[in-house]
């Protein structure tokens, strides 16, 4: 939950059952932890008490109202019927809320000149029955301001820029109004005389009571003296008057010293004596005690003219010269220089100026009008002709304080003297600084509550006292820099030592060497305005001013020629750096590019090995192919040889039944002729089932010729397409593609010298069969004397026959010679235009390359020499190239056809030797 901040101290009027009271209502509306604290007035809890006296449901709501306040609204006030509640805070808006409605029903926008408000309270009415309409508001120029907040006209003020209210607290009535203000008095103004004329208000009456002397109190002789006095207000007539009763003692006594009588009711001789009891003033009381003894005239007008004019020229880089840590101390300090300079040009050529001044900023830095009186009242006063040899150092100042040196320990001087040491090092460091580099804060705080104390001589006395006391460790110096740090850095010495010889030294000093003869008493600065000073060497001044404005001149033009250079430095940076960009971005894309290209080189060589294990894997599928194809070729032939000794077999059956039919022809000669026409009708559908079988196996080769045909044509087509295709590859699928295309070729070569070895084969069968069926016919003429007539018809047909079936079978071959050049020519023609469609992707010079290739694979496709003479023609080198390879095929045609001679001629010799078996079993 939120949580609601509430101060309930020993200040407030709240008793503490008041803290039972808000815990018992803020658990009511629900809230888990109440914080005493002091961010807030202990009003509210004075207020919590009035609004539960009337209604608790009101306290809730006040209550969960300031729960709510943000932390900028950190005032608050209520109306005596509880029914309004006012908030404010660090802002000119008022907020006003009602309790009863429980809402915000109006936000008040305060003058410009208000910039915080410090306190807030409704002004009692006795007509009004408790409903305020009145409501005061403090702000922080220390003028409180009453509004009336249902017209939200301002009725009246009260308080000046001059003479600011602290605080204020109105009368339970709203007939008086009492403001302490900033300057200590107590002002109580009358709210009827107030509201009379609201224009024109009548200032308010000022009381003051000082103390009567013991000599008056002792007599009872009191008398009261009413004097008529102005109190300034801004914006208001001067023709008002008011009368101020001051009530002070009988001045008719006669004083011992009219100067001991401070402004503020303070005796100097009471305090001297105070101050040589204690060595030191109160510290809660010493600031006030210092106004009193310096009578400073707090002229806010007056600064606030200095302070408008800025931070003067001399100290605009004074961070450089005295680097503070402190911002804000910083800041004092320069405005505190920046007005003394304007109130008097010597300052801003006061080298020494921030260290004078800087332990009194430091003080007085919340104060900055108390710190520039107390600076420029000890430069009038304690810096007495300080600046009338200026630039140099005050040579009178410093010729005093060696004179009572002298006077008081010649020996000191004497070993300054030795040591060419001069006033401008054992005095002027402690001058300038003011003690302040050579004494702790509590040490320099209680040596000027003497120095304020007493005459202006006393700063001095001060130097040749700390001296004098010293003494021992200056005595035991002999170098320079052993003295330059000896007066620049704290030592070990007692304060309260050096101040009782001060005093010493200024009781026993002659009055012709004492410094108080050469300078006059305290003067207080002058109200209204500050006075003039003008003791220093002016023209130095004016010369020292003309130069600098001269140097500053002259460095504004150097500043500007120096910007227009870093302009064009920065242009030419800025050129640079857009180069370098440039540069990179043009060195980030050729990494890019590199990148890039690397990376190609990288998928390129995945790629390739792809494709070599692609390859790889293709070969080994061609190994395997040419084994299974060397498998299927080793089957067939197989199967070829099995149904070769199959017919054989047929065969020897057929002869050995033949051999036996004759046998039972040559046993059964005398037999029925239906018996011979019964074995010509077996004969006959033994022919005619030999023929069919002979036209199976012709159709059975006729198959395998339109398989080859077509197989042939599906090759054309393919390499048809892989010539459309061959524009759009690349040139490494277009090499496969030539390589697929050449072992095709070779296979059909293969095939083709294949069919030839067949149809070889075929032939020498049909010759051996020829000749098996010679010899039968002959063994049959010889053994069948009677049948020769129709023998030798049947074999004359027979001849015939075979006649008609070599020239068929010549016809055939001389066909399919034909059909194997226009197939060879077609390929040659096709793998042409592949070569041509390769040599229009690759360069010029690699045209006769593919020329010389294509040749040897029309080579190596022609079955014949003869095939490629049209080829030859055109090119020599692929002639030469052809005929080797045509000398290649025919030494392997002869090879074949030699092997399948030795083949038949075994067969033939084994058939022989199985129809003589017979014979030799039958003789």
């Amino acid at each position: 939950g939120s949580f609601i901040v509430v101060n309930v101290t020993q200040k407030s009027s709240v008793k503490s059952s008041s803290k039972h009271l808000l815990s018992w209502c803020l658990s009511t509306i629900g809230r888990k932890y109440i914080y005493y604290k002091s961010e807030l007035s202990h009003r509210v809890a004075t207020v919590c008490m009035g609004l539960f006296s009337k209604n608790l449901i009101k306290l809730i709501y006040f209550l969960r109202i300031i729960s709510h306040i943000s932390g900028s609204q950190s005032h608050v006030a209520n109306s005596e019927d509880g029914r309004i509640l006012a908030a404010g805070g660090k802002s000119n808006h008022l907020h006003l809320w009602c309790l009863e409605a429980k809402q915000l029903f109006r936000i008040i926008q305060m003058p410009t000149k208000v910039r915080a408000i410090r306190h807030l309270e409704f002004l009692p009415d006795s007509f009004d029955a408790g409903s305020n309409q009145v409501l005061g508001v403090l702000s922080q120029d220390g003028i409180m301001r009453f509004v009336n907040i249902q017209t939200c006209k301002l009725l009246f003020e009260i308080g000046s820029l001059d003479e600011g209210i602290s605080s204020s607290v109105i009368s339970p009535h709203g007939r008086y109004i009492a403001s302490i203000m900033e300057n200590g008095s107590l002002n109580i103004y009358s709210v009827q005389a107030l509201t009379q004329e609201i224009n024109k208000p009548p200032p308010p009456l000022v009381k003051v009571i000082e103390d009567l002397p013991k000599s008056k109190l002792n007599s009872g002789d009191l008398k009261m003296k009413v004097t008529t006095g102005r109190v300034q207000r801004p914006a208001k007539s001067r023709e008002n008057r008011i009368q101020t009763r001051i009530l002070k003692q009988d001045l008719a006594g006669s004083f011992e010293n009219k100067e001991n009588e401070l402004s503020d009711g303070l005796n100097k001789k009471r305090l001297q004596i105070l101050l040589k009891g204690y060595g030191e003033y109160p510290t809660k009381y010493r600031m006030f005690i210092w106004r009193s003894l310096l009578q400073l005239p707090e002229n806010h007008t007056a600064f606030s003219s200095l302070e408008d004019k800025g931070v003067h020229v001399a100290f605009l880089n004074l961070q450089k010269k005295y680097p503070i840590k402190s911002r804000k101390l910083l800041r004092v300090l320069q405005r505190t220089l920046s007005a003394l300079a304007h109130w008097s040009a010597i300052f801003s050529e006061t080298p020494y100026l921030p260290l004078l001044a800087f332990p009194f900023v430091k003080l007085f830095q919340n104060n900055q009008l108390i710190c520039f009186e107390v600076v420029a009242t000890l430069i009038i006063n304690w810096c007495q002709h300080w600046f009338e040899y200026f630039p140099n150092p005050p040579i009178n100042i410093l010729s005093m304080i060696e004179n009572v040196l002298a006077f008081h320990d010649k020996e000191l001087l004497q070993h300054f003297i030795d040591h060419d040491i001069t006033s401008q090092l054992y005095a002027w460091p402690l001058l300038e600084t003011i003690f302040s580099e050579v004494l702790t804060r509590e040490e320099w705080l209680k040596l000027f509550d003497n120095v304020f104390s007493n005459h202006p001589s006393f700063l001095l006395m001060t130097v040749v006292a700390y001296n004098i006391c010293s003494r021992a460790p200056l005595l035991n110096c002999s170098l320079k820099d052993d003295f330059e740090y000896f007066f620049h850095h704290r030592n070990n010495l007692d304060i309260s030592v050096v101040i009782r010889e001060v005093y010493h030294l200024m009781d026993t000093t002659p009055t012709d060497i004492h410094p108080s003869s050469m300078l006059h008493v305290v003067v207080a600065l002058t109200k209204g305005q500050y006075p003039v000073f003008n003791q220093y060497p002016k023209f130095i001044v004016d010369y020292q001013t003309q130069e600098r404005e001269r140097i500053r001149n002259d460095e504004l033009d150097y500043l500007r020629e120096r910007q227009m250079v870093e302009d064009m430095q920065a242009e030419v940076d800025q050129q640079r750096v857009e180069d370098e960009a440039w540069y990179q971005k043009q060195e980030l894309l050729r990494k890019a590019e590199e990148t890039r290209r690397e990376l190609l080189l990288q998928e390129e060589e995945k790629m390739v090995q792809q494709r070599q294990r692609l390859a790889s894997v293709k070969r080994e599928l061609k190994v395997k192919e040419m084994h299974l194809q060397d498998a299927t070729r080793r089957r067939f032939l197989k199967l070829q040889q099995d149904q070769r000794e199959m017919e054989l077999r047929r065969l020897d059956d057929e002869l050995e039944r033949k051999v036996h039919m004759r046998d039972r022809e040559i046993a059964t000669t005398a037999k029925d002729l239906e018996m011979r026409h019964l074995e010509l009708e077996s004969q006959k559908r033994l022919y005619e089932k030999n023929l069919i079988r002979n036209q199976e196996a012709v159709a059975k080769e006729m198959r395998e010729d339109a398989d080859a045909f077509r197989r042939k044509v599906d090759l054309e087509e393919h390499m048809f397409h892989k010539l459309i295709e061959t524009d759009q590859t690349q040139n490494q699928k277009t090499q496969k593609l030539i390589e697929e295309d050449l072992a095709k070729a070779e296979q059909a070569c293969l095939n083709a010298d294949w069919r030839i070895q067949a149809l070889h084969k075929q032939r020498c069968d049909d010759l051996q069969r020829n000749e098996c069926y010679h010899e039968v016919a002959r063994l049959l003429r010889e053994n069948r004397r009677k049948e020769t007539e129709v023998l030798n018809a049947m074999m004359g047909e027979e001849a015939k026959k075979w006649e008609e079936a070599k020239e068929k079978d010549f016809h055939l071959k001389s066909e399919k010679k034909a059909s194997a050049l226009a197939d060879a020519s077609r390929k040659w023609f096709l793998e042409k235009e592949i070569n041509d469609a390769l040599e229009h992707a690759e360069h010029p010079y690699r045209k006769a390359v593919p020329r010389y290739q294509n040749g040897q694979v029309a080579s190596s496709c022609s079955p014949r020499a003869s095939q490629l003479n049209a080829v030859s023609e055109t090119d020599s080198a692929t002639c030469i190239s052809l005929n080797q390879r045509r000398i290649q095929w025919g030494t392997m045609e002869r090879d074949l056809m030699e092997r399948v001679r030795n083949l038949r001629q075994r067969l033939a010799a084994q058939a022989r030797n199985r129809c003589q078996m017979p014979h030799l079993l039958a003789t």
